[in-house]
């Protein structure tokens, strides 16, 4: 177990920015923060003592300039202050020691899910696939931290955390794909700068919505002459053309439904929903991935000149590979939304998958709805993650007492999903795609490496996506050789399930250590 933190630092500013008036401008006066303590962890029967710093920097909205004047109106004056909690091992030479940055999605989630859930040294505890039981939470020593390889840096997003926004434009300057690439670029440099590590081996881990970050970021660096030695993704979307929304609203695009069959199939498997059901997973979905990108992709091409007849057995072995009824599949035109397969699949005992983990159920909300109403995995774990972090910042860190953490902000449906990819005059109209980025990064850096993790269960960032993804990044054949695939029993939080996070920890542990450059 963790030995209990002693605060060994003071706060060196004030963590929620003041404001001061400026030509009759608000204009941000955010201070960088630290508090620093000590702990240790337990990993592999190993007791790693590590230093913990909590903290936050100050990062500026694009276009910038420190040296204009107060009287510059051109100068973008929007700034945000981002709270991070870091570990560094102790004992060891710092400056070459591999240092890993770690980020969640959302957009407007913080980083708790991975702090508290997979990587830190401490790890909540909650049920594998059920509602787990309100407070008391049990926080445990995490047998799975990182430390073992890497020093951690867990960033939250701007406005999430301890982190605010200020100044004129403030939303607009950091909530949105490329704004959010450069808050977190910026972080990284400062960082690097602040605690002594641009000659560490440097890594990024992103989860989620954080993949697109984590994708986008490489390329951003490498403009900044920073390398990155390696990118692990998990539960990736770096394509938002992929996502299995409402086929009613973006008719003639098919290629969400085709990549996610498989975790359709997996979920009905797992919930022993097919007909004439196969006993093992793994060869059972290499069927589906075959059928979706071949006989079921050139019906969907086809669109309304499908015969009666064609119609009728594409429904028949979507019912044989998902459990929908096909009378269900006709009157869906064959394309399957996330939301409603949630909400039909288990129909009959009025019961919701999850989006996040289908392995997770709960009561439908609605039964006469289309399409669920909620998340059953959110529902069943969010409020352990936010009671374990909050304890364990205030604490144990020392830091926040008099703050509020923000779990998440609402910037979802107000976020600018614009991208400027690279050879682009001009941020395009269009869902995002960083996989441009993700090339040019790539052929920029040889030696980067990338590694892609996804959970079987996962509907919501479909694992099947991230495999078809990486196969049409512009790279040539040699630079292919730099991405592995790891898949899990699990769904978007792969760590939720504890065999799936053993093997996940394994998974990243080999990777960093076979990508540090160092010598062994």
């Amino acid at each position: 177990m963790m030995k209990n933190a002693i605060l060994v630092a003071v706060v060196i500013g004030c963590c929620i920015g003041t404001v001061r008036a400026a030509e009759n401008k608000i204009v941000p006066d955010f201070k960088p923060t630290a508090v620093s303590t000590t702990g240790s962890v337990t990993v592999n029967g190993t007791r790693i003592a590590y230093r913990a710093v909590s903290g936050t920097l100050v990062v500026h909205a694009k276009g910038w300039n420190p040296n204009a004047g107060p009287a510059d109106k051109a100068n973008p004056t929007a700034e945000a202050s981002m709270f991070y909690v870091a570990y560094f091992k102790r004992g060891v030479p710092a400056a070459d020691r591999p240092i890993t940055f770690l980020f969640n999605g959302g957009p407007g989630s913080s980083t708790i899910w991975l702090h508290m859930g997979a990587f830190g040294p401490v790890r909540v505890l909650t049920a594998d696939h059920t509602h787990t039981p309100a407070a008391p939470y049990q926080v445990v020593n995490n047998d799975y931290s990182l430390l073992s390889v890497s020093d951690l840096v867990f960033v939250d997003a701007p406005g999430t955390g301890f982190g605010r926004i200020a100044g004129p434009n403030a939303a607009q300057s950091f909530y949105g794909v490329d704004q959010d690439i450069h808050a977190f670029a910026m972080f990284i440099r400062q960082f690097l700068s602040r605690y002594n590590r641009w000659n560490s081996p440097k890594y990024l881990l992103g989860e989620s919505y954080g993949t697109m970050r984590a994708a986008g970021l490489p390329l951003a660096l490498e403009r900044e002459s920073i390398d990155l030695n390696g990118v692990m993704l998990l539960s990736d979307i770096l394509d938002w053309d992929l996502m299995p929304d409402n086929p009613k609203l973006n008719p003639s695009v098919d290629l969400p439904y085709i990549v996610a069959l498989p975790s359709y199939a997996a979920t009905a498997w797992y919930h022993h929903r097919l007909p004439g059901p196969p006993q093992h997973l793994l060869p059972f979905l290499k069927k589906v991935e075959h059928f979706a990108t071949t006989t079921y992709t050139l019906a969907l091409m086809q669109g309304d000149t499908l015969t009666t007849a064609q119609r009728q057995a594409i429904a028949e072995k979507l019912h044989e590979y998902t459990g929908l009824p096909v009378d269900y599949l006709l009157k869906s035109d064959l394309r399957i939304q996330y939301g409603a397969f949630q909400k039909e699949l288990l129909a009959g005992d009025e019961l919701t998958t999850g989006t996040l983990d289908t392995r997770f159920t709960g009561p439908t909300l609605d039964p006469l709805s289309e399409v669920s109403e909620y998340d059953p995995q959110s529902a069943a774990i969010s409020s352990a993650y936010a009671a374990a972090f909050n304890t364990y910042v205030r604490q144990t860190l020392h830091y926040g007492l008099d703050q509020s953490y923000k779990v998440g902000i609402p910037v979802y449906s107000s976020w600018d999903y614009r991208h400027q990819p690279p050879g682009a005059s001009r941020p395009l109209i269009q869902l995002p795609n960083v996989l441009p980025d993700l090339a040019i990064a790539m052929k920029r850096n040889p030696d980067l490496k990338v590694m892609v993790n996804g959970g079987y269960f996962d509907i919501s960032t479909p694992f099947y996506e991230g495999w078809f993804e990486m196969h049409h990044l512009q790279i040539p054949p040699n630079l292919q050789g730099n991405i592995q695939y790891d898949y899990y029993r699990s769904g978007h939080m792969i760590y939720v399930h504890l065999p799936a996070l053993k093997q996940l920890y394994g998974n990243l542990v080999r990777f960093i250590r076979s990508t540090d450059n160092l010598k062994q």
